[in-house]
């Protein structure tokens, strides 16, 4: 605890003006120093043989943000759940140059900008999880590195071009060779913004023969209080079995090729502030005799205020060759700060 206290106030000396980041804390005031974070208590039930149930964390993190004159910025996060790791640790750290909105720079450690829901904040998903393709196919969700990026959610053009470590959160790179990552979103229409993504790398030890390729495809339609999100994901080539399966979760053992995507569906009643959710998502391994699964997710939230919400999920979960036991029920509340 002496450890966070002491970072903290070493955030809190900083002076700040405007920053558009892209981390989860939005926009910071002229007034100075944002400290921004969120909580996620949950309670689980696992339909497993024998059943299992817990209270947990399934995230608890608190950062800060700020511009500095002239034309830099700052955003840092740590995550505190005690379910994730028993020590606090940084997530996100990255210093940007934001004089040309169509050429910002950030240099840190940041999220593979690669697709819909690896950049959706975790205090802004539409379910408690990611869908499996995304998980497993992103992975590493965080690196270290350099992006360039232009654009915003008001534009008709978004882009975000990366070179990172591809070893994954506080590590040194592992070869010789660096990560390409790419994303791109168009905004045809008002309702409407359609997307693709790229990465191109080397994620093994001292290997620079056996490359990986990743595509991914996007789309976002919000018209009214109807959501719909749709990804899809190919993957191939060599990959690090050190990293996990995204930020939560452990990595499968994958074939050669692998794919998945989802589908979701909500309609946010503002009038009960109740918004029902469906989410179908599918992840092949690359070969079916190792793994193929499909999930189907049913939900709801309940929009207490801007800041705290409770989501309920029943997630029905089917495997090739072999059904698992489980499907599991989740009950979440969130608060943002």
């Amino acid at each position: 605890m002496k450890k966070i206290a002491i970072i903290l106030m070493i955030l809190a000396t900083a002076s700040t003006l405007k920053l558009a980041a892209q981390g989860c804390g939005g926009p910071v005031s002229d007034e100075g120093l944002k400290m921004f974070g969120f909580v996620q208590g949950q309670y689980e039930y696992h339909m497993t043989d024998p059943a299992k149930n817990s209270f947990t964390f399934e995230r608890a993190r608190i950062g800060a943000q700020g511009a500095i004159p002239y034309d830099f910025s700052y955003y840092v996060v740590l995550e505190l759940s005690p379910f994730i790791s028993p020590n606090p640790y940084l997530l996100d750290a990255f210093i940007s140059y934001n004089r040309f909105d169509w050429a910002r720079v950030s240099v840190g450690s940041f999220k593979t900008p690669f697709g819909l829901e690896t950049n959706t904040a975790c205090n802004g998903l539409i379910t408690v999880y990611r869908s499996t393709a995304t998980l497993q196919m992103v992975a590493p969700f965080r690196d270290l590195g350099m992006v360039l990026m232009g654009g915003n959610e008001n534009t008709f053009l978004t882009y975000q071009f990366a070179i990172m470590n591809g070893s994954g959160l506080g590590r040194f790179d592992n070869n010789t060779k660096k990560d390409i990552v790419g994303r791109l979103v168009v905004k045809p229409l008002e309702f409407l913004k359609i997307g693709a993504s790229f990465r191109y790398g080397y994620p093994s030890l001292n290997n620079t023969k056996d490359a990986r390729t990743t595509f991914g495809a996007e789309l976002q339609a919000k018209y009214a209080n109807f959501t719909l999100l749709g990804e899809y994901v190919m993957d191939e080539g060599d990959y690090n079995r050190d990293l996990g399966g995204g930020c939560s979760g452990n990595l499968i053992e994958l074939g050669e090729k692998r794919s998945g995507g989802y589908i979701t569906a909500a309609y946010n009643f503002e009038n009960i502030k109740l918004e029902p959710v469906f989410k179908f998502d599918f992840f092949d391994s690359g070969n079916s005799a190792l793994y193929e699964e499909s999930n189907m997710t049913f939900g709801v939230n309940y929009h207490f205020n801007d800041w705290t919400r409770l989501q309920a999920n029943y997630i029905y979960r089917s495997e090739q060759p072999a059904e698992i036991a489980n499907d599991e029920f989740v009950l979440q509340l969130q608060v943002k700060f």
